[in-house]
């Protein structure tokens, strides 16, 4: 069946050529598969693990095409990714659309029975569009209006591309929309970057007046009485890049203007994205939609992205020494965008080709990489590539087939063997989902705000201080789940908000309900500081969590990369310390740990108050990890958090549940062989189909996966 073939557009501003680019000439008609009038039965379930990638056959002569399928099928692929960047093929020129090509391999995959996921190709302009429109490509930090080239060229704003990528989205689904084949549709590619051009400037005064309503609202919010500021017109406002409120460091003189700019754009860039998918529902109502999103990218609010996707798929490229707690971390926080299983939409066989060092993965290390990315939510595996481009700066980018064009590599017999295991799991893995007691807060407004402050140390990064605390729950297979400012707390035992500088409306009603339910709540320095406009709760800090954390905050002191200070806990346990030392006062709160040099020496560094039913700890420092630890297992303790293991090991170990069934993840990343924890003997793992015995032992990247009774 290939119902595509059966659309052709009226359209006289859109006309299809078979020739060069503006004349028309007719095509002979593909003999139809099926009866005129005939119903279309259009099942989109995903009934299997996705199993694929990217997919380039236009990059190559159609011979290959055939020997491709052949290796595919071998390597148990059954999805294909297409049509990435092929928006200047499909559309030479601002009238003409040529879909020859991209229906026959729309074909080829439907007859070999693909799951499709298929791509609007509007990651990347056509060349036409920038020669006839130059407005439509980006201006940058330092003000300068770029030429065509590279990708995410397109300024979120023009007019110009609105009109097209929506268009060209609107165009593919309708042809291609019927095919059952099309399980979901990829808007785009990694959306990213900012624009300062001056149709940016106009569109973000507009969002402010929708926004503030008055420039009085404005002045206030941004406090413009700083510097003289004070707008009197809006037109007045300009980008806030190097040309204006821009720092000779990349910072701003005016955080709560940049803030909001950073709001504005990833708004603006959100609202391409759903002009193509609305564009699509037009014609396919029941596919999935996304687009691949980028682990902690900073540029892009992507809780609020997540509200308009149909499934949250994303890339995961660690480098060589990229640890393996911050992978599961991104994979916990893609989870969390909508609370629901995940897409991997591109991770690399091998070997990344733009970072400093791009390593190979040793052997097993990609299939442990895929089980960890499984057992953290995701229901699929996908490459980025399937075939090695012959050129461009991706051209020694990991891939399924090599430069070689053989399967007798070490990569693709490795992909080959995932693919059936992979085959064997759908049934266990699909329509599963992970449970956790522990909630970490991640917010896009306070991972700008907290990096746009000048003071009090430039080495206070909000990513890395998340997964400091995240760091220990994975370490001690403590299920934790990434969640949004506003999310429903009362469904963890805890909530762990470090550096939550920015706390906005609502917020402290909610922390507050939480704890006096019962809820532990841990928070550490710089929190409480500011509203969402980046303007400081005065009173003393930590503001609207003073009254809950029972303290307040007289003064940071910021310690040099040389300097520490150390905490003398209660217990008689002790802990270096460094980066900022607050100086605490007591309001209620008691006193866990003191500091043990400098005037401040014998102050509170660590302390506990007692809310309503529950508990909040507030860290005044950034404790070495041996203090931390000790800290968080004691607080665990208190609240109840239990570990997925009995005994601790090495091991990392993630449940996914569905209905009565638990499924183990087991995972070996360590260097030396760890045993099997005496929990699991006895139950099948389901990867070789034997019995777990006290003997068992995985080696480095080894892995078993165990189902037991949810009880």
């Amino acid at each position: 069946m290939n119902p595509m073939k059966e659309h052709r557009t009226n359209n006289e501003d859109a006309k299809e050529t078979n020739g060069k680019p503006g004349t028309r000439r007719d095509r002979p008609k593909a003999k139809p598969r099926m009866q005129r009038g005939q119903t279309i039965m259009r099942d989109k379930t995903i009934k299997r693990i996705i199993y694929g990638g990217d997919y380039n056959p236009n990059q190559w002569p159609r011979e290959i095409w055939k020997e491709d399928m052949r290796i595919f099928k071998d390597a148990h692929i059954n999805s294909a990714t297409v049509n990435v960047f092929s928006w200047a093929k499909i559309q030479p020129s601002e009238e003409c659309y040529r879909f020859e090509e991209l229906d026959d391999i729309i074909e080829m995959l439907s007859r070999e029975n693909y799951d499709i996921v298929l791509a609007t190709s509007t990651g990347a302009l056509p060349a036409w569009m920038a020669k006839r429109y130059p407005e439509v490509e980006r201006t940058d930090w330092d003000g300068k209006h770029k030429k065509y080239g590279e990708r995410h060229n397109a300024c979120p704003n023009s007019p110009i591309f609105q009109k097209y990528s929506a268009r060209l989205a609107g165009k593919l689904a309708e042809r291609y929309g019927s095919n059952p084949h099309v399980k979901c549709w990829h808007i785009s590619n990694e959306y990213g970057g900012i624009c300062y051009c001056e149709r940016c400037e106009k569109a973000f005064r507009v969002w402010l007046r929708e926004k503030y309503g008055t420039l009085e609202n404005l002045n206030k919010a941004w406090n413009t009485e700083f510097w003289g500021h004070t707008f009197y017109d809006w037109d007045e406002i300009v980008v806030p890049n190097a040309l204006g409120e821009g720092l000779w460091n990349g910072g701003t003189a005016f955080a709560g203007i940049s803030i909001d700019y950073n709001r504005f754009n990833s708004d603006g860039m959100l609202k391409n994205y759903m002009a193509e998918r609305d564009a699509i529902r037009r014609f396919d109502k029941d596919a999935l939609i996304t687009t691949n999103l980028m682990g902690t990218y900073k540029g892009l609010d992507y809780f609020k992205w997540a509200k308009e996707m149909d499934v949250v798929s994303w890339d995961h490229y660690p480098s060589y020494n990229t640890p393996w707690s911050y992978s599961a971390m991104c994979h916990d926080l893609m989870r969390g965008l909508k609370d629901q299983p995940f897409m991997l939409m591109e991770q690399t066989p091998s070997q990344q080709n733009w970072q400093p060092y791009n390593s190979l993965k040793k052997p097993g290390q990609m299939r442990m990489q895929s089980y960890q990315t499984i057992a953290h939510g995701a229901d699929s595996i996908q490459f980025f590539q399937l075939r090695r481009s012959v050129g461009g700066c991706e051209k020694f980018h990991g891939a399924v087939i090599g430069h070689a064009g053989t399967e007798d590599t070490r990569v693709f017999r490795e992909v080959q063997e995932l693919g059936g295991e992979l085959e064997q799991l759908s049934d266990a893995v699909l329509g599963s989902r992970n449970e956790a007691e522990v909630g970490i807060v991640f917010d896009w407004d306070n991972y700008w705000g907290l990096e746009y402050t000048s003071g009090p140390t430039v080495d206070l990064k909000y990513v890395d201080q998340i997964h400091t605390y995240y760091e220990y729950f994975y370490k001690n297979n403590i299920p934790v789940d990434m969640v949004p400012y506003d999310a429903d707390f009362s469904r963890y035992k805890m909530i762990v908000a470090p550096v939550l500088y920015m706390v906005k409306a609502g917020m402290k009603e909610a922390l507050e309900a939480f704890v006096q339910n019962g809820g532990v709540l841990i928070t550490t320095y710089m929190s409480g500081i500011v509203d969402q406009s980046d303007n400081v709760y005065l009173g003393g800090y930590p503001g609207p969590l003073r009254k809950l954390s029972g303290i307040w905050v007289e003064e940071i002191d910021a310690l040099a990369p040389e300097q520490s200070n150390g905490v003398h806990f209660a217990d008689g346990s002790s802990s270096s310390c460094n980066l900022v030392c607050e100086r605490i006062h007591l309001e209620g709160a008691e006193c866990l740990g003191t500091y043990e040099t400098d005037f401040y020496a014998g102050e509170p560094a660590v302390t506990r108050n007692s809310f309503g039913k529950g508990t909040v700890y507030y860290i005044g420092t950034q404790l070495a990890q041996e203090g931390r630890e000790h800290l968080l297992e004691m607080i665990c303790r208190d609240a109840g958090v239990q570990s997925l293991v009995e005994v601790p090991t090495g091991l990392e170990v993630v449940c996914r549940q569905k209905d009565n069934k638990k499924l183990y993840f087991l995972l070996n990343f360590q260097k030396e062989p760890i045993a099997v924890p005496k929990q699991f003997w006895g139950y099948e793992d389901l990867l070789t189909g034997k019995s777990i015995t006290g003997e068992a032992v995985l080696k480095q990247y080894g892995v078993s996966i165990v189902a037991t009774d949810a009880s």
